[in-house]
């Protein structure tokens, strides 16, 4: 717009200088002054928007939340050194592959599966592992993720479980109580003929037919 406007004025002052009627020259004179205004007003515009800053950018970034299907299926199998953890996945691009490994955790994620993103994770596991010598493997049909023990020892499932059949012998607390404990977990966790062996040995003990099994400790 600023070089429309000077060409404009260039071309009134030439006009004004070849005319000669008095009517025509005081019409020029009024243009060429609009025009050298409105010129001094676009001038002073672009000078100012040229002194604001521009915008700084923080470089931060809004992740999207990423969203996670639940797996269809995985097996696991162990043996003295590893466990071996098998996932039915097809089409996995191992560079999309998320992994992370801690001592007694890992956490493994699939991206971008036929639109899809897949999550293979324990928060807790039963025992320990190496997380540097941990791998997953790609295969075609399926994904193997290989999980180092940290000691020799069998694994009775995955995910951490406290050992119910061990009982608490504190020394603040009374050996009776673990016994009644262990009684309990016995019970709660035992089958039905195991129930009723429970609650037949507790009943014969209270009417006398049987010893008390927890005379000793009292």
């Amino acid at each position: 717009m600023a070089e429309e406007l000077t060409l404009d004025l260039e071309e009134l002052r030439h006009l004004h200088e070849i005319a000669k009627r008095p009517r025509i020259l005081s019409l020029l004179t009024t243009e060429i002054r609009n025009l050298e205004k409105l010129s001094s007003e676009t001038s002073s515009s672009s000078a100012r928007a040229s002194q604001i800053p521009a915008p700084i950018s923080t470089g931060t970034k809004v992740s999207p939340v990423i969203k996670y299907s639940p797996l269809a299926s995985f097996s696991w199998d162990q043996d003295n050194d590893k466990v071996k953890i098998y996932v039915s996945l097809e089409g996995v691009d191992e560079s999309k592959i998320e992994s992370e490994f801690k001592p007694n955790s890992f956490d493994v994620k699939f991206h971008d599966i036929q639109g899809k993103n897949y999550r293979c994770a324990i928060v807790k596991l039963h025992k320990e592992i190496v997380p540097e010598k941990c791998k997953i493997l790609v295969k075609p049909k399926r994904v193997i993720i290989t999980l180092v023990k940290a000691s020799k020892v069998n694994w009775l499932d995955l995910h951490f479980k406290e050992d119910k059949l061990k009982p608490t012998m504190d020394k603040e607390k009374d050996p009776m109580a673990g016994i009644m404990d262990l009684m309990k977990n016995m019970y709660e966790d035992g089958d039905e003929e195991m129930k009723k062996t429970i609650a037949k040995a507790w009943t014969d003990a209270r009417t006398g037919k049987t010893a008390d099994p927890l005379s000793s400790y009292r």
